[in-house]
């Protein structure tokens, strides 16, 4: 499978258009045909309707695996690139919204550093493609066992912070006298749906282990990577939200009860590749994982 050809395949699916993906590939509209055309001789099925343009079953199927085929090939050349390259002299750190606590931000050198805050699920995408030095994420885990992260490449995890998970309620909720609450108490309120700025949804009721897709309903989404907003809207009443109780417990009119089961605690793990040994991010790494 010509990755080249199947580059193509993703753009012309993705803008539903021969001529706007030839437009946008920098290619001719005819060599953007011949690319479909090869793929589809090469796998022997129809993955492209022509009126409308649209993935056909097979193309849908396709398109799951794609993104996935062409970010390790990006990674690949980008990590081999590093082999023969210095080390850079500035650093760009990918940093998941709850990862950047108090010690990590004390580590960051005065100059140099560009911070940039990313979706979870997008830090170890950005430093296998080279686009940050380094990576902070983080998640919600069993006490010393690893996140659970994509498999973009060969990154090297390192546990840089573990801490109590809490859950986030209004002064006057009914249970924010507790001591301790368990996720089995709560599978039935009203939850902020943040999958980019608290812990997502899915990974509650994962953890829950209840039955598949049940529990945990949404009251309000929250679109964005702002975990103090996050706080502010469970202060409110807009729903519940579980997060680090460091940060819980400082949010304005909230209360932090600690989440006593399942025996969970936010993690936060160091990304980097392992082919630099020198420079910014080696330093750093070597001041985090200490």
């Amino acid at each position: 499978m010509d990755p080249h050809h199947l580059r193509t395949f993703v753009t012309v699916a993705r803008l539903a258009s021969f001529s706007d993906a030839a437009r946008a590939l920098g290619y001719t509209q005819s060599a953007v045909s011949q690319h479909i055309a090869a793929l589809e001789s090469d796998l022997g099925l129809a993955l492209l309707g022509r009126r409308p343009v649209a993935p056909t079953p097979a193309g849908e199927r396709l398109l799951e695996h794609a993104g996935s085929l062409l970010l390790r090939l990006d990674a690949a050349r980008v990590d081999l690139a590093r082999f023969a390259a210095a080390p850079p002299e500035t650093l760009t750190l990918a940093v998941s919204p709850l990862a950047a606590h108090p010690r990590t931000l004390a580590a960051l050198p005065a100059v140099g550093v560009t911070l940039r805050t990313l979706p979870r699920d997008e830090v170890p995408a950005a430093v296998a493609t080279g686009a940050a030095g380094l990576g902070l994420v983080d998640g919600p885990a069993a006490p010393s066992d690893p996140l659970r992260l994509p498999d973009v490449a060969p990154l090297t995890a390192t546990r840089v912070s573990e801490e109590p998970l809490a859950v986030v309620l209004p002064a006057g909720h009914p249970l924010a006298g507790r001591p301790g609450l368990r996720l089995a108490d709560l599978v039935d309120a009203r939850w902020l749906d943040a999958p980019d700025a608290g812990i997502p949804l899915d990974r509650l009721r994962s953890a829950h282990g209840g039955p598949a897709g049940q529990g945990f309903r949404s009251a309000l989404r929250h679109e964005g990577t702002d975990s103090r907003l996050l706080g502010a809207l469970a202060a409110a009443g807009h729903g519940l939200t579980l997060l680090p109780h460091s940060l819980a417990a400082t949010i304005p009119g909230a209360v932090a009860v600690p989440l006593t089961s399942p025996r969970l605690v936010h993690r936060v793990e160091l990304l980097h590749t392992g082919t630099e040994p020198g420079g910014p991010a080696a330093e750093l790494a070597g001041q985090l994982t200490a």
